[in-house]
Formats: structure tokens, sequence, C-alpha cells
């Protein structure tokens, strides 16, 4: 059976009454927070300890899963060359879990997953995430800082623009192309482990 769509939003620099708009102008009515440090010097509005009570109190419901499906995995096997790579990530059986949650979740709720980064491609929860539930036939759109929603397929058609790849090609197919695409902004924005300290990276 076809589960219920999910939603993805960036936090980004917005103030909070504006997430909560945003929020609202979609009618989310719970938001999973996949990052893996929800925390930030930069936006201390979306820290955990002020997100959570304030989007409870905004009538949203807030659950943190930045352990199950946060870019910053503890699980050495993930890494190659200290670089998190995102399809051992999702292989694993607590990222497997977290997905499960959310699929299960958006049968009965209206789930927003969000991060930090404002452009959807920027980030893991459309790199990994979203091209994960995606492939369990879950419908994925992404919410822009403007409140226009995009796609999943459009996001991904994007993508493939953006690597010179959305054209059909005698040698590869069209799936093909997109894995490649995936492959190329996974290399830009996945996590490296030297930056241990940082507070926030990019697709955190």
């Amino acid at each position: 059976m076809r589960s219920g769509a999910v939603f993805t939003i960036g936090h980004s620099t917005h103030d909070f009454a504006t997430l909560v708009d945003l929020l609202r102008q979609h009618e989310i009515t719970a938001v999973a927070d996949v990052r893996s440090v929800p925390a930030s010097r930069f936006t201390p509005q979306f820290n955990q300890r002020s997100i959570a009570p304030g989007l409870r109190e905004a009538g949203i419901k807030y659950v943190f899963m930045g352990n199950e499906l946060g870019a910053r995995t503890d699980d050495a096997s993930c890494y190659i060359d200290d670089t998190v790579q995102y399809r051992l990530l999702a292989k694993t059986p607590k990222f497997a879990e977290g997905i499960e949650r959310l699929v299960t979740g958006a049968r009965t709720e209206r789930i927003a997953v969000m991060c930090t980064e404002g452009e959807p491609l920027d980030c893991h929860r459309t790199i990994l995430v979203a091209r994960v539930l995606s492939e369990r036939d879950t419908t994925v759109d992404h919410i822009h800082g403007d409140g226009s929603i995009e796609s999943h397929a459009a996001a991904m058609e994007r993508l493939m623009e953006k690597f010179g790849l959305a054209e059909d090609d005698l040698f590869h197919t069209r799936a093909e192309r997109l894995e490649a695409a995936l492959l190329r902004q996974e290399r830009r924005i996945a996590y490296v482990r030297e930056n241990l300290h940082t507070t926030e990276e990019p697709g955190t």
C-alpha cells in the first residue's frame, strides 16, 4: 500500500515565526528533525531546546531523528577516507529503522523532515533521506523558503541539470545519469570526520 506524502524543509536563517508559517501553509502536523547536531550558534532559535517546545506550542509535533537519519553517523563502517558514504549509511539498521518510522508516521501525520540548509539539493535530507523514501514508493515534496513546493522528481531533474546530465545520452540511461549526479552532489556535501568539532556543516 502506498504511504502518505512526506515533506522536507530547511530552517535556514528564518526567524521562528517564519518557519511556523511555512509549516502551517502546508498543513504540516509533525516535524522530524534529522540534524545530527540539533543546535547552532548562528540560528539559536532552532536549537532543540527552543524549537521543540516552540513547535509544540504552535500545535505541531516535534521528534528528534538525528540519531537515526542524521548525516554524521558514529558508525565507522559508513566512512571511507573519513568521509561518510550515503550508500553505506542507508544500509545500516538504525537508518532503516528511521525510514520505517517516517513511512509509518506519514500514514497518520503530515510530516516535514527538517534540516538546516534552505536549498534542498545542498542537504542530505534530499540526497539521502528523500531518495530512500522515494525508493520506498513514498511521495516526497520539498518546501522552499518562499513557500513554494518542488516535487522530489523535479528536484532530481534540477540536480541533473546542475551537472549537465539532464539531456538524453545514447550510452547512459536516465537512472545512470541520476546516480552520477547524486554521487557528485554527495561528494560536495557529505560529512567529513575531521570537521567533528564544528557546530554545523553542509548536509548535516
